[in-house]
């Protein structure tokens, strides 16, 4: 057949009674079938995972079949989609052909040609992926986005995720990089294994080591039972070290020896128990430049550095903004039960034109807090944080150049957290929650700001 494993089909039409028909017959083909009931649905399920072909209806409630075509052919438009329609729909059919999808099928379907046409489609996918050195690889991973910058990552990804090397996942707070680790874990032979994370930041030192590598009973105030570490957790699996540039010194040996050896001892123990786990550590820092300073070891920067997943920042990636957003707008709109029409062009071109020092994370978070804040059918400027339109107001012609204003990413960053910093009244804690960056890191940048 065309692949070893089952074949994938997400089925999109809004009348369950259909789908559960249509569920049964291509199960029994011995394919895999997931459903939604509507083409924003749709969308959100393509963006999580890959599906081998797609069969929709073209008219639904809420994001019709056209439309989802529309935006699923955009986002990977080696998805062979089969429409199904009416007769009196053939016209809206052959629309849908021209806008990229494989083929249509009017209803009540043939079940023999339902199966014949998924046959081609996806031969002809498969011939076009051979033929096609420069195909997008099919990854596992939640990663939405098209542009240039997350292509190559994904690219890297689909190298290094099959080996066994110990990845540095590098970008700003806020870039999605446990995303990352999430699809290196998913894409590996370890899949099936456990995907365990640890904040480095989030733990004082003999926590932490308690954290990683589990303690006995008694060997500290407390320990009133043996508990296993991540470490032991992660055995077969995945170890997801999260801000690892804020591990103290005795915390990185401890680490460079368990790296070295592939061994652990649980604290206040004496038993070494050998554990198999890929390490996969991410930071915001730039570590040479630690090592240089003498914070972060060589050693240990080099073992962790076997291969190196730089995040774009949401500004080098302008281009998936858009459906960065209206993938939150779904999310929150369906978590919030609110039926939210779409996005203004306004409100869109404010969106792509700002800095987002806070980057996905600042994004995912300005939607939200529009979707239950706004009182009209559509997400709009007014809906979006103060921040964002005091930076508006300032990008207007005419406006006076003060020493406030921000003419580079450092004063727009600068600007944005003070600015929130006021709206929390001077709120530490609470200003890094909707920043979304560490208290540590928020304290940081207001000394550095100070120091200037």
């Amino acid at each position: 057949m065309i692949k070893n494993k089952p074949i994938s089909i997400l089925v999109v039409d809004d009348d369950p009674s259909h789908r559960f028909m249509l569920r049964t017959m291509i199960e029994d083909w011995g394919w895999l079938v997931e459903e939604t009931d509507d083409g924003s649905s749709a969308v959100e399920a393509v963006y999580k995972k890959p599906f081998d072909a797609i069969l929709m209806d073209v008219r639904m409630t809420r994001m019709d079949g056209m439309t989802a075509l529309g935006k699923i052919h955009n986002y990977n438009p080696a998805i062979p989609i089969v429409i199904m329609t009416a007769f009196s729909s053939i016209d809206a059919a052959v629309e849908a052909i021209k806008s990229g999808a494989h083929d249509y099928l009017t209803k009540p379907l043939n079940f023999e040609r339902l199966k014949s046409t998924f046959i081609n489609a996806l031969n002809h996918k498969n011939t076009m992926g051979k033929s096609n050195s420069k195909q997008e690889p099919i990854l596992r991973t939640a990663i939405i986005g098209g542009s240039p910058p997350i292509k190559e990552l994904l690219e890297m990804i689909s190298h290094v995720a099959p080996s066994e090397a110990t990845v540095l996942i590098t970008g700003e707070s806020g870039t999605g990089k446990e995303l990352i680790a999430r699809a290196v874990h998913e894409n590996s032979k370890r899949q099936q294994a456990p995907f365990i994370t640890v904040n480095c930041a989030a733990l004082v030192e003999n926590l932490l080591e308690s954290e990683l590598f589990g303690h006995e009973k008694g060997s500290f105030t407390g320990a009133d039972r043996r508990r296993e570490g991540k470490f032991f957790q992660a055995d077969n699996g995945t170890l997801f070290l999260d801000e690892i540039g804020e591990m103290s010194p005795a915390m990185q040996a401890k680490l460079l020896r368990v790296l070295q050896e592939n061994e652990i001892q649980r604290v206040g123990g004496q038993e070494t128990i050998k554990i198999n786990v890929r390490v996969v550590t991410a930071t915001n820092r730039t570590l040479e430049d630690e090592v240089r300073a003498g914070t972060f070891r060589e050693d240990l920067f080099y073992r962790l550095n076997v291969v190196t997943l730089a995040v774009p920042s949401l500004r080098e990636r302008q281009e998936d903004i858009p459906v960065l957003a209206e993938h939150f707008l779904n999310k929150y709109s369906q978590k919030n039960n609110r039926q939210v029409a779409g996005i203004t062009p306004q409100c869109m071109d404010l969106m792509i034109r700002y800095p987002w020092p806070g980057n996905v994370r600042e994004l995912e978070n300005a939607v939200e807090r529009g979707i239950i804040l706004m009182r009209g059918d559509y997400l709009d400027e007014k809906d979006l944080p103060f921040s964002m339109l005091r930076w508006a107001e300032k990008q207007l012609p005419g406006t006076e150049t003060t020493d406030t204003q921000p003419s580079t990413l450092e004063a727009a960053e600068k600007e944005v957290i003070l600015k929130t910093l006021e709206e929390c009244g001077g709120n530490k804690s609470e200003a890094a929650r909707r920043l979304n960056i560490t208290r540590k890191t928020l304290l940081s940048k207001l000394n550095k700001y100070q120091d200037k």
